[in-house]
C-alpha cells in the first residue's frame, strides 16, 4: 500500500489537540442545555458579526439552511430557480425539495455560474436566482445583484464554501436576500459532523426560520405554524465557536499555499489551465482546482506517489440520473462538461508544508515530462 505523503483530508491533525473543546462540553453538559439554549445563541451572535449580517439563525446541516432559505423566499411548487450546473448535489436538491423546478446555466472558467448567461433563462415562473460560491472562490455578486434587482427576483447565496472569504472586503452570503453556510468537515469552519446557518438582514425572514426551524413553536405550549426539527445541537455550537477564533489564520494559509500551487502549476500552461484570481477577491480554497490534461492518468500517478487528489466532479448535474425529467442532454452545457472531463482538485489545506506542496508540484512536472 502506498504511503500517503500529502494528505487531502486534514481532519486528524485539525482535532488532534481537543482540551479546549472537551473543557467546554463538560461545561454544557453540566449546564444540560441540549436543545438550542446559550451556546447555540453564542454562536449565532459571534458569526453574525464576523460575516456582517444583522441576523444569524443556525441550522443542522447547509442542506437544510438551503432549504429553509428558499421555504422562507416564499418558494413553491412550480417555482423556477436559476442555478449553476456544476455545484453539489444539495444545491438543486434544495429547490427541489421545496417542489419547485431548478434551471441549469453553465459556468465560466473559474467554475462560477457564468452571468452573461442568467438573463436568457428568466421568465415569468422565475422566482430566484441561487449563485454558488463554488470551491471557495465567488461569482461577480454585484452584477447579479443589479440582474435580480432589474427582474424582481430574490438572490439566495449558497455561500457553504465561502465562510471568510471577501468580495471587496465584504462577506459571500451577504449581499442577497439571504445567505447559507455549511460546517460539514472539510469546509473552511467545520464541526465534528454537520452544521449550517443562514443570515439576513431583513427580520422578516430571520423570525420566520426561527419559528420553522424550531418546529414552529413560539414558545413551549403555542406552535404558530409547522415547521421541522432542522436545529444545530448545541455540542456542534461549542466546536464551531472555537474554530471561528482560528478562521481568518487558516484562511491566509490555505491562500498562501495556493499561490505557491499557482506558481508552480502556471510554468506547465501547456498542460494545466489555473484559474483566474481575481484582484480584491479572497477565496477560501474549499477547493483548489485546476484543468489537467491526461487528468485520469495524472491523478492514477499521484495517488500511486502518495499523494491524495480528488475530481469535484465527475459528472455535472443536469446528466445525473435524478435531472432526467427535466430534459437536459449531454451537450447541454459544453463548459461544465468539459471541466468535468479535466478537473483535478489537489489538497491545499492549513497542515501542508511548503515541502509537500513542492512535492506536488514537482511530481506533475515529472508526470508530462513523461507524458509529452
Amino acid at each position: 500500500m502506498t504511503k500517503v505523503k500529502v494528505p487531502f483530508n486534514y481532519l486528524q491533525f485539525q482535532f488532534k489537540n481537543n482540551a479546549e473543546i472537551f473543557k467546554d462540553w463538560k461545561k454544557l453538559i453540566k449546564t444540560t442545555d441540549f436543545t438550542l439554549g446559550h451556546k447555540v445563541l453564542e454562536f449565532e451572535n459571534k458569526f453574525s458579526k464576523y460575516i456582517g449580517a444583522k441576523y444569524c439563525i443556525s441550522t443542522n446541516n447547509g442542506t437544510d439552511a438551503l432549504i429553509l432559505s428558499l421555504k422562507a423566499l416564499g418558494i413553491k411548487k412550480g417555482d423556477e430557480v436559476i442555478t449553476v450546473c456544476n455545484s453539489f448535489y444539495a444545491t438543486t436538491g434544495a429547490i427541489v425539495a421545496c417542489g419547485a423546478i431548478p434551471v441549469f446555466v453553465d459556468c465560466d472558467d473559474r467554475y462560477q455560474i457564468d452571468i452573461n448567461l442568467i438573463e436568457e433563462k428568466i421568465n415569468t415562473k422565475t422566482k430566484a436566482i441561487l449563485p454558488v460560491h463554488w470551491g471557495g472562490a465567488s461569482p461577480d455578486m454585484y452584477k447579479i445583484k443589479k440582474l435580480a434587482k432589474k427582474f424582481k427576483l430574490k438572490i439566495l447565496e449558497d455561500a457553504c464554501m465561502g465562510i471568510g472569504a471577501k468580495i471587496k472586503n465584504k462577506s459571500p452570503g451577504t449581499f442577497g436576500d439571504i445567505g447559507a453556510y455549511s460546517m460539514h468537515p472539510l469546509k473552511s469552519l467545520n464541526v465534528m459532523g454537520d452544521g449550517g446557518m443562514i443570515v439576513t438582514n431583513n427580520k422578516k425572514l430571520a423570525d420566520w426560520i426561527k419559528c420553522y426551524r424550531n418546529h414552529g413553536m413560539i414558545n413551549r405550549d403555542n406552535n404558530k405554524i409547522w415547521g421541522v426539527n432542522a436545529r444545530l445541537q448545541p455540542l456542534q455550537a461549542v466546536v464551531a465557536i472555537n474554530q471561528l477564533k482560528n478562521l481568518d489564520r487558516i484562511i491566509k494559509i490555505r491562500n498562501k499555499n495556493a499561490k505557491i500551487l499557482d506558481e508552480g502549476l502556471k510554468k506547465l500552461k501547456k498542460y494545466i489551465i489555473v484559474p483566474e484570481r481575481v484582484k480584491n477577491f479572497t477565496e477560501t480554497f474549499a477547493l483548489y482546482m485546476c484543468l489537467f490534461k491526461k487528468r485520469d492518468k495524472l491523478k492514477f500517478f499521484l495517488e500511486k506517489n502518495g499523494v491524495e487528489v480528488k475530481i469535484h466532479y465527475p459528472k455535472p448535474l443536469h446528466l445525473q440520473e435524478a435531472s432526467r425529467i427535466y430534459g437536459y442532454k449531454k451537450n447541454s452545457f459544453l463548459k461544465a462538461e468539459k471541466q468535468c472531463k479535466y478537473l483535478l482538485t489537489l489538497p491545499v489545506h492549513q497542515y501542508l508544508s511548503k515541502k509537500q506542496l513542492m512535492l506536488m508540484v514537482k511530481l506533475i512536472k515529472q508526470f508530462y515530462n513523461e507524458n509529452k
